[in-house]
């Protein structure tokens, strides 16, 4: 099993987090070594894969709280493990609880409170990019935790980089221009780097946010991309958690 930890959370040795890959010992096509229960994959096997995931980075199953991601602007804060519900931003203060964000090309971005000791997981596709679920849990963050900008430690996990992200007309004028790249009748979405901007615009100093430049559509041996293997893709997760 290979798992990635961005150097971002160093500092902090409070702090749980990994970000699963497709590589393990029993990886197994065609969904290598996936934790999503909704792609088609066994449960047995994602059950076994999950239990591996959590206890190499310090958790188990009972102690990570994962959601139903629906694209939706949905921000919960929760303080228990297993399902949530539906939603694609998670916030807890709870120790010993990890936040998990599926991913599979989207993009995923972790936050750290360091003064305040709270944390958050986002799903940001292009529709929750396009509802502001970022900054809707910064808002959050914010107004529920008293958590300013300057105490923000952020991770924006691995995900499709613009060169490989094709949308059509209707959704790239959506976005502020600067963010687009005409590519004959499509056009290129630099999703990840709207999601930077919304976190530089916030007040995050730039040198407390990490922004992955691994692409999950290039990467074929390392990340899941549903772009890449439509219904074949499994997925991975990201998981934050504070130690007691």
């Amino acid at each position: 099993m290979y798992i990635l930890k961005p150097y971002i959370f160093n500092n902090y040795p409070e702090i749980l987090f990994g970000f699963s890959t497709k590589i393990s010992s029993e990886s197994i096509s065609p969904y290598y070594f996936n934790l999503s229960y909704s792609v088609g994959d066994e449960k047995n096997l994602v059950d076994k894969n999950r239990k591996e995931f959590f206890e190499a980075i310090g958790l188990t199953i009972e102690t990570v709280g994962y959601q139903r991601q629906i694209h939706s602007d949905i921000v919960q804060v929760i303080g228990c493990g297993g399902d949530n519900g539906a939603s694609d931003a998670l916030i807890t203060s709870k120790k010993n609880l990890g936040l998990a964000i599926a991913v599979a090309d989207c993009t995923p971005i972790f936050i750290y409170d360091k003064k305040n000791k709270v944390i958050a997981a986002v799903h940001s596709g292009w529709q929750g990019t396009e509802s502001k679920i970022l900054l809707k849990t910064l808002i959050k963050l914010q107004k529920e935790f008293s958590s300013k900008p300057g105490n923000m430690i952020v991770y924006i996990g691995p995900s499709i980089s613009q060169i490989n992200y094709e949308v059509g007309k209707e959704v790239a004028e959506k976005f502020d221009q600067t963010f687009v790249k005409p590519k004959g009748d499509k056009y290129l979405l630099n999703v990840s780097g709207i999601n930077y901007q919304i976190l530089l615009d916030f007040g995050i100093p730039k040198n407390q946010i990490q922004k992955s430049e691994l692409c999950s559509y290039e990467f074929s041996t390392l990340l899941h991309s549903y772009r890449r293997d439509g219904n074949s893709s499994g997925r991975s997760l990201g998981v934050i958690a504070i130690k007691e």
